[in-house]
């Protein structure tokens, strides 16, 4: 590493570590200057103790929405990958499904996340579909819009030898759309925990989105708060995560 790096590296550490802090303690004098009650605003003392309380159980909901967003994040990012994939290579599909891809996007997620219930239960299974279906269209749509617009050298290069469509889309243009890939994958991962949430709160008996409405009808606020905190630190990660693959995508781009 070096001299130069380390210290951009440093400040970049401490910068993500002070706005936390002054995000919190933003909320504290909030708290203080309002003089709010607590099962209104509790402060961040009050949720920071409600975090250790219930540790096991926000532990126990929290691993029910981590699977459903993982699970639900493999299926649309497969599925959208797949689709851009026979888009950019069949003019006659893009015929066919744009048109129903614009359709379906038009249509909110709160209003097809009780159908998707009533068909597939409160168990796992709609919750998965419910985050597959919101990260589906990010990544097809970036992914078909980068295979569409290989470098126009390489563009010319598969013209001169020829090409045959599926080689050039396999060993041309989808390495060239990777990173646009990645990016699609950021946009899904910070879409994909409003999709689960939606979903445990239309129907379902664990989960985060469960446990906040539990919390709220119960008055516990400060429990309502913490779900949202670990939720929140999820979303966090699945975006840090997110970015790490992008980056990786684009390190390996020819």
């Amino acid at each position: 590493m070096t001299g130069g790096r380390f210290p951009a590296l440093a400040r970049r550490g401490a910068g993500l570590a002070v706005l936390p802090l002054v995000v919190l303690a933003l909320w504290q004098a909030v708290v203080w200057a309002t003089g709010v009650p607590p099962f209104i605003l509790p402060g961040p003392g009050r949720v920071g103790a409600a975090l250790l309380a219930h540790a096991p159980m926000l532990a126990e909901h929290a691993g029910f929405t981590l699977a459903n967003l993982a699970m639900g994040l493999a299926a649309g990012v497969a599925f959208g990958v797949v689709t851009a994939l026979n888009l950019a290579l069949s003019p006659v599909a893009r015929r066919l499904m744009r048109p129903l891809l614009v359709a379906a996007q038009a249509v909110p997620i709160f209003a097809l996340a009780p159908v998707v219930t009533l068909w597939l239960g409160y168990g796992a299974p709609s919750k998965v579909v419910m985050v597959a279906l919101v990260v589906y269209f990010p990544v097809t749509s970036v992914l078909f819009d980068a295979l569409m617009r290989p470098p126009p050298a390489l563009e010319d290069l598969a013209r001169m030898m020829r090409a045959r469509p599926l080689p050039e889309l396999m060993l041309i243009r989808l390495p060239h759309a990777l990173p646009a890939l990645g990016s699609g994958l950021r946009l899904a991962a910070v879409q994909a925990p409003f999709a689960v949430i939606i979903g445990e709160w239309v129907g379902s008996s664990r989960g985060l989105g469960h446990l906040m409405l539990m919390a709220n009808g119960r008055g516990q606020t400060d429990l309502m708060f913490a779900a949202l905190t670990v939720l929140a630190a999820m979303g966090v990660g699945l975006f840090a995560g997110a970015g790490l693959v992008q980056r990786a995508l684009e390190r390996g781009r020819p």
